[in-house]
């Protein structure tokens, strides 16, 4: 117990300074590789070293903190592994920018001094990111750090390349990819954001080469009729059933291309006769090898037309379809252009409007993988998606799955492992060059980022060296925690990969959640300008408020809206803890840990909060398994904002302030107890006032990081001292609503008769009367079972027991007769309810024995106050 006064202010900025550092000196953080210990292993999603973090990272690595440091205190040896990813196509383009403000290109450099220049960024940018993790307090083991690039990741990478090259999965080929002409980079299909655009059907007759006639086609991008090598129609369409086989003169480039029958042909689209261009569109390239067209490219990896577009070489691809169309117009080939609403490609990274392109590069292929992923749902060993819901999301990706194109032509990734001949272009595919290394080549291209970070959760821990102890004693992991933007890029991958090379899940959960948004519901985004930087967050609020308000905003799966009004009650919350904090370290006395004694004779508060507080402990661990972290946060909410800081502080000045100093003692214990726990219960949430305060207080141990998780003592639940403790602040808070309601302060003193409804109660009232008399300031109190209804009085019912408070001076009649029958409504609504409930056999029938008394009980008790108020309403009447 630090012998440090508490600031009389909570001063987030000043308790979080130092904190971090002292937590990462005392390595509190740190996996113990202990075997004897049952692991629980986190993997952090790794951010991209492009930039800083948002709040989307800020939420998702809370969670993750929130889960580590409740299981290291429950006893496990935890391992929250930290690191990040290289990012390849954004990290590229961010190091070019910054070159093109130098007004040099990565070709300026070279490959070996623009990847130098790109290891500095990495740097820069890392060293960020981990300051960032400083401020929000996330609890990660730094001596496990890793890279996507790094050695160990390289080799696993190398490891799975060569295995699957060799068992035919990897493959090389021509084939139509999603390319960025901006990037001059493939894309795979995730990495291609579709959005509407109002563009155009151009609508033209292409001359058949016998002169005979036409046949109308449509196209959105005639750039591409240049590369045109066939029209098809359906082999079932009569209108063409004559044309089959014969060809027709493609305009402009003067060629005879054929016309083929192919059932890919929707007949009922358009005219039911398309143009066919092999080298770019996915369906064409199709069509074409079954006709064996040849593939004519009419592009450069720029965007610009190349030599087999003629007259239009060196153009930009749209300034040639201006072009082109106007041309065709001229000529009479054109003859209609329709407004067309369409769904266009665009790069994710780059914004550039995708192309597809034919480009020979290296693919997954992916149906085999697919089949066990799927296969693997199907088993006692599945992969858990929370909610469930987002397993269709995931199992949908799967089961309709293409070939992965994994090649990235970039200089900034894991270089493909593959070699080919000088001389006779052999491929060699390997872990290192080839022997004689100065007769082959390296492959220029690099992998897909998402190729390293599929192997994230086992590359990390030592693989492909199955011996590695990381390995044995960490893997698979417990948790990933990660937002539903990235089923399809990253989780599925990295789950058919961990099947198809270690045999195994990668994690037992997915925790997934959804994004953050601005107050009002619209995404953030730097065009919107709606952003909120969570380092100015905290440089403000603290990070304990933000990490509060972004676990218990939402439900898991759901979507959180951005709130600085709640970012400010949370705040208060805290404001509040350190408050109560306080309130209870003047009031101990400097007593010791050994000192905290609870074996004594408790008073009926004494009682009442430690059982609710073995419901509390109950609940939130119970609730945070099943990752309800919104509901955690209402249940602690509730139990230290109105059970301890409302109620039992209040009640304990009884005899903190008293002669009694047995009592005093018991108090002073449980208010230590309670206050330790509380902040156990607290810490995954709010980890430096917790760890503040919990300095402060008599304990054992280091840090609360390392302290021992609540556990339920049923030695202190005490239900039927919990009941009489409910009746007392229903008592008591009847009376506060009747003085306000005719605005009698609690400084005046009232008389109150209280008639129980049998001995017991009776008994309850009278043992606990000072709490009556201090918190109802009564003149006279009157407690018994026979009490008679004064004249003109105020009244109420709670429980078991009827208030009277005779205000005759100061009631208006029809003004208390007006607020009984808002009661006896109010009743009368409940035991309706219940009476609806309890009349459906269904109900009666499936649910479970408990509830159903429940709900008799509750059907007696408003029936018993709802003719307690009838009976009132009669008596005024009679007044």
């Amino acid at each position: 117990m630090e012998n440090i006064t508490m600031s009389t202010k909570y001063e987030p900025q000043k308790i979080e300074q130092g904190r971090y550092d002292w937590w990462l000196q005392g390595k509190f953080f740190e996996a113990q590789n202990d075997v004897n210990k049952k692991p629980y292993t986190i993997v952090i999603p790794p951010p991209n070293v492009t930039g800083k973090l948002h709040l989307g990272h800020a939420w998702d690595t809370t969670l993750q903190d929130i889960l580590t440091r409740m299981k290291r205190m429950q006893g496990y040896d935890v391992l929250w592994l930290p690191g990040m990813d290289h990012a390849g196509i954004a990290t590229q383009a961010k190091v070019e920018e910054k070159l093109r403000e130098e007004g040099k290109s990565r070709y300026d450099l070279g490959r070996e001094k623009f990847l130098e220049e790109t290891w500095k960024w990495k740097e820069e940018y890392a060293t960020f990111i981990r300051k960032q993790w400083a401020k929000l307090g996330l609890g990660l083991d730094y001596t496990k750090e890793r890279f996507t690039l790094d050695e160990g990741l390289s080799k696993a990478v190398r490891e799975v390349f060569v295995t699957l090259y060799e068992e035919g999965l990897i493959y090389r080929g021509e084939y139509i990819i999603n390319w960025d002409p901006a990037t001059k980079t493939a894309l795979s299909d995730i990495e291609v954001i579709h959005k509407d655009v109002q563009g155009a059907f151009y609508h033209m007759n292409y001359p058949l080469a016998d002169g005979s006639g036409f046949i109308e086609i449509a196209t959105t991008r005639p750039e591409t009729m240049l590369g045109d090598t066939a029209v098809a129609v359906h082999p079932s369409d009569e209108r063409y059933q004559h044309l089959i086989g014969k060809t027709v003169k493609l305009p402009i480039v003067g060629r005879e291309i054929p016309i083929v029958a192919d059932h890919y042909v929707d007949m009922e689209f358009g005219s039911g006769a398309v143009k066919i261009t092999p080298a770019h569109d996915p369906n064409d390239f199709e069509v074409g090898n079954r006709h064996q067209l040849e593939r004519v490219l009419v592009m450069n990896e720029d965007g610009t037309m190349n030599e087999n577009a003629g007259k239009y070489q060196g153009m930009d691809r749209f300034d040639c379809r201006k072009q082109i169309v106007k041309d065709l117009q001229e000529a009479g080939v054109l003859f209609e252009i329709e407004d067309h609403l369409h769904s266009v490609g665009h790069s994710e990274r780059s914004g550039a409007v995708v192309e597809p392109y034919l480009s020979t590069q290296w693919f997954v292929k992916m149906q085999p993988l697919a089949e066990k992923a799927i296969e693997l749902q199907q088993s006692e060993e599945k992969v858990h998606f929370v909610p469930e819901r987002f397993e269709k999301t995931y199992m949908h990706w799967m089961e309709n799955i293409h070939d992965w194109c994994i090649s990235r032509q970039l200089w900034w990734g894991h270089r493909i492992p593959a070699w080919y001949h000088k001389q006779t272009g052999e491929i060699y595919v390997g872990h290192e060059a080839p022997a004689d290394e100065e007769n082959w080549e390296q492959e220029q291209d690099v992998l897909d980022t998402w190729f390293s970070s599929a192997l994230w959760p086992f590359s990390t821990m030592g693989w492909p060296d199955t011996e590695a102890e990381d390995f044995k004693h960490y893997y698979p992991t417990d948790c990933l925690v990660t937002g539903y933007d990235i089923i399809s890029f990253w989780v599925s991958r990295m789950i058919f990969q961990a099947k198809k090379f270690t045999d195994q899940r990668p994690f037992k959960d997915v925790l997934i959640h959804g994004l953050i948004r601005a107050e009002d519901g619209r995404k953030m985004s730097k065009s919107l300008g709606n952003g909120i930087d969570p380092m100015d967050v905290i440089d403000k609020y603290g990070a304990d408020t933000l990490r509060y308000f972004l676990a218990t905003g939402s439900s898991p799966g759901q979507d959180l809206r951005f709130s600085m009004e709640k970012i400010e009650s949370i705040w208060n919350f805290a404001n509040k803890i350190w408050n109560a904090s306080r309130f209870a370290l003047m009031n101990m006395d400097g007593m010791t840990y050994d000192e905290i004694d609870l074996t004594g004779k408790q008073s009926v508060a004494d009682k009442w909060i430690l059982t609710r507080l073995n419901d509390t402990i109950d609940a939130v661990t119970k609730l945070a398994e099943k990752y309800e972290f919104g509901e955690v946060g209402r249940a602690l909410y509730n139990f230290i904002w109105d059970d301890f800081c409302d109620w039992y502080i209040e009640m304990a000045k009884l005899p903190l302030y008293g002669e009694d100093e047995t009592a005093k003692k018991m108090t002073r214990s449980v208010l230590a107890h309670v206050l330790d726990q509380t902040l156990r219960l607290l810490h995954p949430f709010m980890p430096f006032i917790t760890e503040e305060i919990w300095q402060h207080l008599p304990h054992k141990g280091e840090s609360i990081t390392v302290s021992q998780w609540p556990t339920v003592d049923t030695r202190y639940t005490d239900h039927e001292a919990a009941n009489e403790m409910k009746l007392l602040m229903d008592i008591i808070r009847s009376v506060r609503n009747i003085r306000a309601e005719v605005n009698t302060p609690m400084s005046k003193q009232i008389k109150l008769l209280l008639k129980a409804k049998d001995e017991k109660i009776l008994t309850a009232l009278e043992n606990n009367k000072k709490y009556i008399e201090k918190f109802c300031n009564p003149q006279n109190l009157e407690l018994g079972t026979n009490i008679e209804m004064p004249e003109k009085a105020m009244s109420a019912v709670v429980t078991g027991v009827e208030l009277f408070l005779p205000l005759a001076d100061l009631i208006n009649i029809e003004e208390e007769l007006a607020r009984l029958q808002k009661e006896w409504d109010k009743w009368n609504k409940e035991v309706e309810r219940v009476q609806k409930k309890l009349a459906n056999e269904r109900f009666v029938a499936k649910a479970p024995e408990a509830v159903v008394n429940e709900e008799r009980a509750k059907e007696k008790d408003y029936l018993e106050k709802k003719q307690t108020v009838e009976k009132r309403i009669t008596e005024l009447k009679e007044m």
